[in-house]
């Protein structure tokens, strides 16, 4: 009987556990979908750097809601004047050297992080969401989570949280070793009417127009992988010519919401070899198989690249 009761109370405390994890996994997602809100809802700047191994770079960030639409502007603050700029559903491009150029888009994604705008409704089927605790960051008091793939596929990722206004204050990504590959650390910011007072000179403001992007055909393509990480997707699909090279390039777009590769399939030739190649959060796998050169290229950590590469049966490319 003694033996029973054990048994019983282990059961009862592993589930006990296992219903606190969960809550705390649930909240944690509740907080990372406030931080997309706030970040997309709410009037704020951003001084911040961000830091990867091809060295700083230092940038300010502005965004504000005007009239239910968003307008934001990013700034590089050292060097050549850079500045791409959101006015609704329109991304402009300034840059030295180069006509400014207009593209749609929701949301600016050069120099910030994308886990900003991410759908976390979503991205609960893959990842989970861990409580950190609290951690003190830009002079405020922030709630720290931990964002980790369920199968130990991808890289991860740890936030700090601005308690009262939810806002991303620092993003670090971590390799599967733990070791930081990039990180945005805010330096200062506000969140105030004032920046939507800067911004409104924004809407009659003169932009470049919108480039208009040709449609892609519909095509079939006689390969796929075998093997994806969990919750990956298939965005799109081409084939295109490339005369210079005289191939025909085969492409297959793959995201969960938060991290991105693609797959491409060419005939291969006398230059074509294995070769594999990581910097920062991306990594390029060549593969030579049945007289194909298949290469995935993406933020994918090396490993999870080849099995990707090894799992296509790439028959031949039309």
């Amino acid at each position: 009987m003694k033996q029973l009761w054990c048994a019983v109370s282990l059961l009862a405390g592993s589930l006990f556990c296992s219903s606190i994890a969960s809550a705390q996994t649930s909240a944690s997602g509740a907080l990372l979908e406030q931080m997309e809100q706030a970040s997309q809802n709410l009037n704020y700047e951003f001084a911040y750097i961000n830091v990867s191994r091809l060295g700083i770079e230092s940038l300010r960030y502005r965004h504000a809601v005007i009239d239910n639409r968003i307008f934001a502007q990013l700034l590089q603050m050292d060097g050549p004047r850079r500045e791409v700029i959101q006015r609704g559903n329109d991304i402009s491009y300034f840059e030295p050297g180069l006509d400014p150029f207009s593209l749609p888009g929701n949301h600016i994604i050069d120099a910030l992080p994308g886990l900003m705008f991410a759908d976390f409704s979503r991205l609960g089927e893959a990842y989970d969401f861990i409580p950190v605790g609290r951690s003190r960051m830009a002079d405020q008091m922030c709630e720290v989570v931990r964002i980790v793939s369920r199968d130990g596929t991808r890289y991860s990722y740890v936030v700090w949280l601005d308690v009262d206004t939810k806002l991303p204050l620092r993003i670090d990504l971590l390799d599967r070793d733990g070791e930081t590959l990039e990180q945005f650390r805010v330096i200062s910011f506000a969140v105030d009417e004032g920046v939507r007072n800067l911004m409104q000179g924004l809407e009659k403001a003169n932009l470049p127009p919108s480039l208009s992007l040709p449609a892609g055909d519909k095509v079939e393509l006689s390969w796929q992988p075998s093997w994806l990480p969990a919750g990956m997707k298939l965005i799109s699909q081409s084939r295109r010519d490339i005369p210079s090279m005289n191939k025909t390039v085969e492409s297959r777009l793959y995201s969960d919401g938060l991290f991105s590769f693609a797959i491409n399939v060419t005939p291969a030739d006398k230059s074509s070899s294995v070769q594999a190649l990581r910097t920062g959060r991306r990594t390029v796998q060549t593969e030579v198989r049945n007289n194909n050169e298949i290469t995935v290229v993406g933020e994918l950590p090396p490993a999870t690249a080849k099995r990707i590469a090894d799992s296509i049966d790439s028959g031949s490319p039309k």
